[in-house]
């Protein structure tokens, strides 16, 4: 599918069919993400498919308990509502026939070394740069999301498990410095959904000549 056409009928899956996804189709997907920028080519990424339902299901489970522990909805009525609108942003990818987690190794450059002996630490410069490797793993995460339209999935960018990234990071074996950066459930959509309305154009640009 040319670029354009994907960008512009792209949109967020959250329901999927049970077709699995080919081993060689993920492959691709990924092929793709790992061609992203990233910070002086520093790729500070590596991706997991997990297919495993029950591997899918514990994790499900995990992140609930999280989310009912952070957000008790003490029989409020508005909180109940919301509580459940939480449980099921946090954890529809346990119907996911694929969920892929992106991992995310720390950047560190020639900095570290100048900034001995400063007040200066790794952190306030990363902050000051606005978190390059962060910003990187988005550009993979994108490639990752278009890809997967382009082969005829449909995808959804996940951040609300990460509510319980300690227990996900554990369960995965995915070990310091490294962090669970971001997960994406892939598969068959369910039904048609169109892209939601997007901001108008004359509201997110301004040109300076």
């Amino acid at each position: 599918m040319e670029l354009k056409a994907v960008i512009e009928k792209r949109a967020s899956i959250r329901m999927f069919t049970e077709e699995p996804v080919p081993s060689e189709d993920i492959k691709e997907m990924i092929r793709r993400a790992g061609l992203a920028p990233s910070i002086n080519n520093s790729q500070p990424w590596s991706f997991i498919a997990i297919t495993n339902h029950e591997l899918l299901d514990t994790m499900g489970s995990i992140v609930q308990k999280k989310v009912l522990e952070y957000f008790p909805h003490e029989n409020i009525k508005e909180k109940m509502v919301a509580q459940a609108k939480v449980l099921r942003f946090s954890s529809f990818f346990m119907d996911a026939p694929l969920l892929i987690a992106v991992e995310m190794s720390p950047y560190e450059t020639v900095i570290e070394e100048l900034l001995k002996g400063r007040e200066l630490n790794p952190d306030d410069v990363n902050r000051l740069r606005s978190y390059p490797n962060i910003q990187s793993i988005g550009a993979a995460v994108q490639n990752l999301i278009l890809s997967t339209f382009d082969l005829g999935y449909g995808a959804c960018w996940l951040s609300g498990l990460l509510i319980a990234r300690n227990e996900l990071e554990e369960l995965l074996e995915i070990n310091s410095p490294n962090m669970l950066a971001a997960c994406v459930a892939v598969g068959k959509p369910r039904e048609n959904i169109t892209q939601r309305e997007k901001k108008p154009f004359d509201k997110i640009f301004r040109l300076i000549d």
